[in-house]
């Protein structure tokens, strides 16, 4: 069984409540990543995406110099424990219509699992 810590990212990318979604973009692209967790007061209160950027703000016709990420960002953020299988990670995306899950150990969260990840091939075996 292919469990959700074997396909995460443990890199968590993060900014601060009251960044611009323009500067969110811009690291999102320099971590080569499609999602950054905001941060308020050292703890995670939402995601930002890309999904979120092109359809909240620029297809919103929205200056993204001017929005602040947490206009955009989805909240609270869906989570999922490591261990639990692939499957049921897929499930829940599809329950609370989203792309990325933040992935917990014991209540504390070491990951992102994005839809991307789920395409990243395994081995026949695992499953």
């Amino acid at each position: 069984m292919v469990t959700v810590g074997q396909l995460m990212k443990r890199e968590l990318v993060a900014v601060d409540a009251g960044t611009s979604v323009v500067d969110a973009a811009k690291l999102m692209k320099a971590c080569n990543v499609g999602s950054v967790l905001v941060k308020q007061d050292g703890a995670t209160v939402g995601i930002v995406t890309e999904a979120d950027i092109v359809k909240k703000v620029i297809g919103a016709d929205r200056g993204a110099c001017f929005v602040p990420v947490e206009e955009i960002m989805s909240s609270p953020v869906v989570g999922i424990e490591e261990r639990r299988p692939l499957t049921e990670a897929a499930d829940l995306m599809a329950k609370h219509h989203t792309r990325h899950l933040g992935v917990t150990k014991g209540g504390a969260m070491v990951g992102i699992l994005s839809v991307r990840d789920l395409l990243r091939p395994v081995s026949v075996d695992d499953f």
